[in-house]
């Protein structure tokens, strides 16, 4: 099996790290309950929580009608006046953004219920910050949640739909402002790995006061220099790592994260920087093609010509290899160095076990177009 290192995968769509935990579907109950004056029946409904690109709606199964009787038996209990001028302040809210500061007064299988005012609001266990999970991973978030019963948190409205019932808040938002001021491109911390995805991994950023405040994505193509196909291969939820801010979008609440800019990037390497010199001769174990001699790596050959087929490009040599005093992977691996192209030729490196084999290409594509075409082939080849 051939891995390619290095490979842009491109921008892929992702939901916001804001809501990422465990899926961006969360079915849970829903319990309104009354104001303080009244002691009216309890009901539940049936809420959908959805996130994608930072934003969050709430849908209400409306097929119970016995359901929705309730709901309005619940909502009359604090007076049709008295609701609407709350769900306007709700919408007010909503719309610019300010905190305010809730009492926990329940939670479900779902998330935590929260007072406004007269209303009973809904944060997803998701919109927490990610410091109460991860001050206490041992404790389930059930149990984290029955400890927040009757305290006060910051919260910013980020649903407020009225005639559907939906009022909903997130924690994380409201603390964003205070932390992501101190957070710039390109500084380092220490994280811990929140939850796993297709598309990366979003990973909890350590501050110093040793808490978890903000949450960022580390996309897939920033896991590893090596062509990472899972990343559930390479991380697992709970895992420490360490991680470099790349981006920061403050009108989404976004942070860029990435795993391996923090490393060397091999595709700076040639075959000179590879194989380490020999301490005794100060020079490399290298040996050059003269007249076809060397053998390819196994499962290289094939590669090779299907990368004839490939539109743009003219020419495969393999020019020399050498042998490295250490294992890399016992796989074929594929880098593609940036080293800038000579009359035509690109530099590929081709690794397996202490072997290492560097191939000139002779082509009219730039390095996007040969990177494509090596997906391409790799893609073909089993």
């Amino acid at each position: 099996m051939a891995v390619f290192g290095g490979a842009n995968l491109g921008s892929v769509s992702f939901s916001s790290h804001l809501l990422n935990q465990h899926s961006c579907f969360l079915s849970c109950p829903l319990r309104l309950l009354p104001s303080s004056s009244s002691s009216s029946n309890r009901t539940s409904l049936l809420c959908v929580v959805k996130s994608f690109s930072g934003s969050v709606t709430a849908d209400t199964d409306t097929s119970s009608d016995a359901a929705n009787s309730l709901l309005r038996d619940t909502s009359n209990d604090a007076g049709p006046a008295r609701m609407s001028t709350d769900w306007k302040l709700a919408k007010a809210y909503c719309k610019s953004g300010d905190t305010f500061e809730g009492e926990v007064e329940g939670f479900n299988g779902g998330g935590l219920l929260i007072r406004f005012h007269s209303l009973v609001a809904f944060l997803p266990y998701p919109q927490l910050t990610p410091s109460r999970s991860c001050k206490e991973p041992q404790k389930s978030i059930h149990e984290i949640a029955k400890t927040l019963v009757g305290s006060i948190l910051p919260v910013k409205v980020v649903q407020a739909d009225e005639e559907n019932k939906k009022l909903i808040l997130s924690e994380k938002l409201a603390l964003w402002p205070k932390y992501s001021k101190n957070v710039n491109v390109g500084d380092v911390f220490t994280g811990r790995v929140g939850s796993v995805e297709d598309y990366g991994a979003f990973i909890h950023l350590r501050f110093d006061d040793g808490l978890y405040h903000l949450t960022g994505l580390v996309h897939v193509s920033e896991v590893s220099w090596d062509y990472v196909q899972d990343v559930r291969d390479v991380l697992r939820d709970g895992d420490e790592v360490r991680v470099i801010v790349t981006n920061i979008d403050k009108e989404k609440s976004r942070i860029t994260l990435s795993i391996k800019q923090l490393e060397d990037d091999p595709l700076l390497e040639t075959l000179d920087k590879v194989i380490l010199k020999d301490s005794s001769s100060g020079s490399p174990s290298l040996s050059s093609n003269n007249g076809d001699t060397i053998e390819p790596l196994p499962g290289l050959e094939t590669i090779l010509e299907e990368l004839l087929q490939e539109d743009g490009i003219e020419a495969v040599k393999i020019n020399r290899q050498g042998f490295e005093k250490r294992v890399v992977s016992q796989d074929l691996q594929l880098w593609l160095s940036n080293t800038p192209p000579s009359e035509g030729k690109f530099v590929l490196l081709a690794r397996a076990g202490r072997q290492v084999q560097e191939i000139h290409l002779t082509t009219s594509l730039d390095q996007q177009g040969i990177k494509k075409a090596l997906q391409r082939v790799l893609e073909r080849v089993p």
